[in-house]
């Protein structure tokens, strides 16, 4: 399929989005749908990475980050920009796939969204909801509570406050807690009530697609990746990150697959707390992506039948746009 490269300045840009959480195919599909190799390639097209951690560079076995030679195949943005010392946040992702989509459509290329990280697309979808902004002197003393007494006593104040933020938040995510206390105390409104506005952005037009593979099928899938991870030297990236001055407040360290090896000594502890945590993650991450209009439900299993329907239903969307 040849690409028009020519089209109106004010024109909508279409971007497929592609939620799906880790270890459910949503790799495999994007190399079959547009990578030139694929058995079922349809057209051209650059990723633009919704996952959370795949953003720091040194994080590359933990966060299942694509190898150079699938990224020579299909370019991928929002992978290896910063260090793991700095914060990044939705509002920062945002901005950058933004950037990024009009890039890639503006060479006659089809930008594809696509990661586990719910709270991400939803607001890629939706758009930032406007919250107060930041003040350094209440941050500054939120960061100095949660060293003095731990994420705990923090992450309960939150839950008596904001309990429906606090649901979204994890445990060991100091940032989010410590920002959703922020916006309390700023404004005298919880983060929650700060909603985003319930309608897609105008500047796209999205297809929306979730793989939802069956729930006990997706846990075994993660359980093996992860065992997998520790073969290719999990460990020893972690050590290796640790050398490089990571602590376990540093913020690329809160992340699943690495906060572990703060917290525990045994390695076949922190293995499987791993898998728990990461199963656990993968059926919380839906909570963000539920109820949002247009969106594509697709039972999953990865079978050449389902990638083949996929490729007819993405392919006619795309003729709108492309030749």
């Amino acid at each position: 399929m040849s690409t028009k490269t020519n089209f109106p300045a004010d024109s909508k840009i279409p971007v497929l989005v592609i939620f799906a959480p880790t270890a459910s195919g949503k790799t495999a599909l994007t190399r079959e749908l547009f990578s030139p190799q694929g058995s079922h390639f349809i057209l051209n097209a650059e990723v633009v990475s919704a996952d959370s951690q795949a953003v720091y560079k040194g994080l590359d076995i933990g966060t299942a980050k694509p190898d150079e030679s699938f990224c020579r195949q299909i370019p991928h943005h929002l992978i290896n920009l910063i260090t793991p010392e700095v914060q990044f946040n939705v509002s920062d992702f945002v901005d950058l796939a933004d950037s990024a989509c009009a890039e890639i459509y503006s060479k006659g290329k089809l930008p594809v969204v696509a990661g586990g990280t719910g709270f991400y697309i939803r607001n890629f979808l939706y758009g930032v909801a406007k919250t107060p902004v930041s003040d350094e002197k209440l941050r500054a003393r939120l960061k100095e509570r949660i060293e003095k007494e731990g994420n705990q006593a923090l992450y309960d104040e939150l839950k008596k406050i904001d309990p429906e933020s606090a649901a979204k938040i994890h445990l060991n995510d100091s940032y989010r807690i410590c920002r959703a206390l922020e916006v309390f105390y700023l404004s005298g409104k919880t983060r929650s009530s700060f909603k985003i506005t319930p309608k897609l952005r105008e500047k796209y037009d999205f297809l929306f697609l979730v793989l939802e593979p069956e729930r006990e099928v997706l846990y075994q899938k993660i359980r093996e990746r992860v065992d997998l991870m520790f073969q290719t030297g999990l460990e020893k990236e972690v050590n290796e990150l640790k050398k490089s001055g990571c602590t376990k407040e540093t913020p690329a360290m809160k992340a699943i697959g690495y906060s572990e090896f703060f917290d525990y000594n045994d390695i076949e502890k922190i293995r499987e707390e791993i898998k728990h945590h990461s199963c656990k993650y993968a059926k919380k991450q839906y909570t963000y992506i539920r109820d949002i209009p247009g969106s594509t439900i697709i039972d999953f299993s990865g079978s050449d039948k389902e990638l083949s329907d996929i490729a007819v239903f993405v392919k006619k969307w795309c003729a709108k746009y492309f030749d």
